[in-house]
C-alpha cells in the first residue's frame, strides 16, 4: 500500500532522488538536464528529469508535468511520485506510453520561487520573442505598489491602498488581471514573462521534439497549485474556446473543464503558457493540455506571498531571519502541511490521469 503524503517532499533536494527512484522502480527510461545557469541554496547542482514509459513509437502519450511555477513542484512532484509508486506505468494501455516531467523548472523548486533564475514567470514565457510584447496598463499603473522599497506594515498599507482603488475603479478580477495576466516591462517584478526564452523553455521544447515526435496523440497534465478552494483540483483549459483542442479536452473532463476566457475559471486570461511550446513542437500529433489547480489559500493571502518573495530577491536578504520567515510563508501558501492536503491532491490527480487515459484512447 501506497503512503501518498510520503510521495511528497519538504525540498528539492529530497524530491529529486524519491522520484528517479520511483521512476527507476517502475521500469522508466531516465534522462536528466543540467540548469548551467543555477544552483540550489546549498550550492548544489539543478537538474530537469525526465522518465518515459512504453514503446518508442506509443500513438499516445501522457504527459505529467511539475514545476512549471517551482514551488508548486512541492504538489506536482508528490502527484507524479504517487503514481510511479502505485503501479500507473504498468497500467498504461498497450499503445499509451507516458513522459514524467520533474522540475521543469528546477531553479524556482529548489528556491522557494515560482519564477526562473531569470525572475521569469515561465508560464508567461511562452510568447513569440520576436513580435511586440502584450501590453499590461494595469500593471503599469500599479507596479510601484508591487515592489516597495521596504518590507514593512507600513509599506504593506500602502500596497493595500493603491490596490484597493485600483479593485474600486477595475473590479477584484481587473486587479488579479493587471497583477498576474502577464507584464513585459519590469523585470524586478512580478509575472514577468521575460524578454528572451529561458532555459527551462529551450529545453522543454527540445524534450518534446525528442520524446514526443512519433505520438499521434499527446495529453497534458501540468500541476499547479495557489488559486481556489483548498485542495480542490481545479481542471483548466487555458487555450482559447475556438482553439481545435478545446472541444477535445471538454470531452475528456466534461463539466469539470474550466475555461478563463469562458470566465469559468478562478484564473485570469494569461498569455505565454508552457503547455503552448506542446502544439507549437509536435504540429502532427493532436495535443491537449489542461492545468490542473490546487487551492491552498485566499488569493491576496497567496499574492501577498509571492510579492513578499520578490521583494526579498530584489531587496532584501534570503539569509535573514526575515528571509527565512518570508520563504516559510511562501512555502505554506503553494504547499499546505499536512496530509489532508497531499492526499485530495492524489485522490484528484488520479482521478484526472484516468481520464485522460481514457480520452486519448478514445476512437
Amino acid at each position: 500500500m501506497v503512503s501518498v503524503p510520503e510521495c511528497f517532499s519538504e525540498s528539492y533536494a529530497e524530491a529529486r532522488p524519491k522520484f528517479c527512484s520511483a521512476a527507476a522502480a517502475a521500469g522508466g527510461a531516465l534522462r536528466s538536464w543540467l540548469n548551467p545557469k543555477a544552483h540550489g541554496p546549498n550550492g548544489e547542482a539543478l537538474y530537469l528529469d525526465t522518465a518515459r514509459f512504453g514503446a518508442d513509437d506509443a500513438p499516445n502519450m501522457l504527459v505529467l508535468i511539475a514545476g512549471t511555477h517551482g514551488v508548486e513542484a512541492h504538489c506536482g512532484s508528490g502527484a507524479e511520485i504517487a503514481w510511479l509508486r502505485s503501479g500507473g506505468p504498468s497500467k498504461l494501455p498497450k499503445d499509451t506510453g507516458a513522459l514524467v516531467i520533474h522540475a521543469i523548472n528546477p531553479y524556482g523548486f529548489a528556491w522557494t520561487r515560482r519564477v526562473t533564475e531569470d525572475n521569469v514567470d515561465l508560464n508567461r514565457n511562452f510568447v513569440d520573442h520576436d513580435k511586440p510584447y502584450p501590453k499590461n496598463d494595469g500593471y503599469l499603473a500599479i507596479a510601484d505598489a508591487v515592489l516597495p522599497q521596504d518590507w514593512s506594515e507600513a509599506s504593506k498599507t500602502e500596497t493595500e491602498r493603491v490596490f484597493a482603488a485600483y479593485a474600486q475603479k477595475h473590479g477584484a478580477y481587473g486587479l488579479q488581471g493587471a497583477l498576474s495576466s502577464g507584464q513585459y516591462t519590469h523585470p524586478d517584478g512580478i509575472f514577468f514573462g521575460g524578454n528572451t526564452p529561458t532555459w527551462s523553455n529551450r529545453t522543454i521544447r527540445a524534450i518534446a521534439r525528442q520524446e514526443l515526435s512519433r505520438a499521434r496523440r499527446v495529453g497534458i497534465i501540468d500541476f499547479h497549485t495557489g488559486l481556489g478552494p483548498f485542495g480542490h483540483g481545479e481542471l483548466i483549459c487555458a487555450v482559447t474556446p475556438a482553439a481545435k483542442s478545446f472541444p477535445r479536452a471538454k470531452a475528456w473532463y466534461g463539466d469539470e473543464l474550466t475555461s478563463p476566457e469562458g470566465g469559468t475559471s478562478t484564473s485570469a486570461v494569461v498569455v505565454g503558457i508552457m503547455t503552448d511550446a506542446f502544439p507549437q513542437e509536435l504540429p502532427d500529433a493532436e495535443v491537449t493540455p489542461i492545468a490542473i489547480e490546487y487551492g491552498t489559500y485566499s488569493v491576496p493571502e497567496v499574492l501577498g506571498a509571492v510579492r513578499a518573495d520578490n521583494w526579498l530577491h530584489q531587496r532584501g536578504d534570503v539569509r535573514s531571519t526575515q528571509g527565512r520567515e518570508l520563504k516559510a510563508d511562501m512555502k505554506e501558501r503553494f504547499f499546505p502541511a499536512g496530509d489532508k492536503w497531499r492526499e485530495m491532491v492524489w485522490a484528484r490527480a488520479d482521478q484526472t490521469i484516468g481520464w485522460a487515459l481514457k480520452g486519448l484512447g478514445a476512437p
